[in-house]
């Protein structure tokens, strides 16, 4: 079995950063396409970044420039780094790996972690 544990969420001010952090066991990260997704109230989970096997990095559109997706292959961990926080940026906020089959996120998803942006 595959388990993600995301930590790293908290209350923020706008232009305030976190950085967020998802610990992954039974499977590698350097083996997938890692991704983080938020999911705002009331609304449908998104994209937010990924990373593929060889560090190639894709941003939303919303997040480009302020979120940096990084991986640690010896932690076996995946990394948010979010910058300039802005109200839209509030939601829950998980991170998958992704099917080598389907290319889509794996049905495996943690708990995630809360991330709210207020002033």
């Amino acid at each position: 079995q595959v388990q993600l544990v995301e930590s790293g969420g908290g209350l923020v001010h706008p232009g305030g950063s976190l950085r967020l952090s998802c610990k992954v066991s039974g499977t590698m990260v350097s083996a997938n396409v890692m991704g983080w997704f938020r999911q705002a109230p009331g609304k449908q989970r998104e994209s937010v970044a990924h990373i593929s096997e060889g560090g190639y990095t894709v941003y939303q559109d919303a997040v480009r420039g302020r979120f940096t997706i990084s991986r640690d292959n010896a932690e076996n961990a995946v990394y948010l780094q979010m910058n300039n926080l802005q109200f839209g940026d509030t939601g829950v906020y998980f991170c998958n790996y992704f099917s080598r089959l389907t290319g889509e996120p794996s049905s495996d998803w943690g708990q995630g972690t809360q991330v709210t942006v207020s002033s």
